[in-house]
């Protein structure tokens, strides 16, 4: 299957295009399963200045059903194009730069498709690196995203197949960010690179059972490139490493 589990639209606040733009460029790209994934704070304020108020005048208000009116939205582009792609509800969370930043304790999101939370090796991270504590609080069917996961458990002192199995059970997928665009200046993620290239990861990976997503967290459609997703969905399938979903859709 080829899928894009991260994308983002004129949602979040580094994103420039509608909804529909970004589900026509996957269809023309040949991209079989996306998610949209914007941004928790750029879904929850919709404005910059909202965004940028003292936290202690924002008590949460109207963040609820931001969450909700972006789901609604993405629902119509699910129906709209459900003859030509797959698309699934999914929303990104932050976990590091403080204040506004973060989802708001007291807002669910249970009804989304799937989340990624962002992040989780980061010092500042408000999950403590603690993965599953902060999965089981948002309710919500989740992946990990812009995290070396195997750096990750052996710096928490835990062996990665222990870690990755844990995933497993608990149904927590790993992202591969496969950005290669303007927003991120052409950056690569060293952890991917450094994962298909190794088969001793992917042997480790693949024996856990845990799930691998693919993402684009694409920002901007000039930026977007859907063969560069395939080729490393193509490479998942190769290694008999599952990705999440491929069960509900082929």
């Amino acid at each position: 299957m080829v899928q894009d589990l991260h994308s983002h639209t004129y949602y979040s606040f580094c994103g420039k295009d509608a909804p529909e733009t970004v589900a026509e460029a996957a269809i023309a790209g040949g991209i079989q399963l996306l998610g949209f994934t914007d941004h928790n704070h750029g879904i929850g304020f919709q404005r910059i200045e909202m965004l940028q108020m003292p936290p202690e005048n924002f008590a949460g208000r109207d963040y609820g059903r931001c969450l909700r009116r972006y789901f609604d939205h993405i629902n119509l582009i699910k129906e709209k194009y459900a003859d030509k792609i797959n698309i699934l509800r999914g929303i990104e969370i932050c976990t590091i730069g403080g204040g506004n930043l973060f989802l708001p304790d007291n807002c669910d999101i249970s009804y989304y498709d799937y989340c990624i939370i962002e992040h989780l090796d980061a010092k500042e991270s408000v999950t403590g690196g603690d993965l599953f504590t902060y999965a089981k609080k948002l309710r919500c069917y989740s992946g990990v995203a812009h995290t070396d996961l195997f750096a990750h458990a052996r710096n928490l002192g835990i062996d990665p197949l222990d870690y990755f199995k844990r995933m497993a059970d608990e149904n927590i997928f790993w992202e591969m960010n496969v950005s290669y665009d303007s927003i991120h200046g052409y950056r690569q993620h060293p952890y991917v690179l450094d994962f298909f290239s190794d088969p001793a990861k992917q042997d480790i990976v693949r024996r856990s059972g845990v799930k691998v997503s693919v993402g684009f967290d694409g920002h901007r459609i000039e930026d977007y490139l859907p063969q560069r997703v395939a080729s490393y969905c193509q490479s998942l399938t190769e290694f008999g490493i599952p990705m999440p979903f491929e069960d509900d859709f082929n």
